[in-house]
């Protein structure tokens, strides 16, 4: 009889921690959702008389962000303004435009709309194509507003 309430007993005390376990275990934290800025201050950065400017949004611990700023740069031109924003550098930028997650890159117009942004790593000719149909709209195989068949 003695074995049979031990085992009870053990039983009982198996099934409260058991459930106190449960009850400690913590939900898995949400992910934050990212957003990209939609409008610039174009007196905010170099060249605001361009007609175009990507923005970078970078820190110097972010090895994506250094490949984005290098793809970036290329497309620096009379027409295109590029600007590389580092957090190290400029954090009152980043809050300005609430970065919250790097390599963050805008393309953006003479107002400052923001027509095209990406965050996180990005290929070359996906970059080259924004800008261009942002540039002329139509001209990007593919494009939404590409020729009618």
């Amino acid at each position: 009889m003695v074995r049979v309430i031990t085992v009870v007993v053990a039983m009982i005390v198996a099934l409260v921690v058991s459930w106190l376990l449960r009850r400690r275990k913590v939900d898995a934290p949400t992910q934050a959702s990212y957003e990209l800025p939609v409008q610039l201050d174009r007196s905010d950065f170099v060249s605001p008389e361009a007609p175009w400017i990507v923005v970078v949004f970078t820190s110097a611990t972010c090895a994506a962000c250094t490949d984005v700023a290098t793809k970036a740069e290329v497309l620096s031109s009379r027409d295109v303004a590029v600007v590389r924003v580092d957090y190290t550098t400029a954090p009152e930028m980043h809050a300005r435009y609430n970065i919250n997650a790097v390599p963050a890159l805008v393309i953006a117009d003479a107002d400052g709309v923001v027509k095209a942004g990406f965050l996180g790593p990005i290929k070359a000719q996906d970059l080259w194509a924004a800008v261009a149909e942002c540039r002329e709209p139509g001209s990007s195989p593919g494009s939404c507003h590409g020729a009618e068949n």
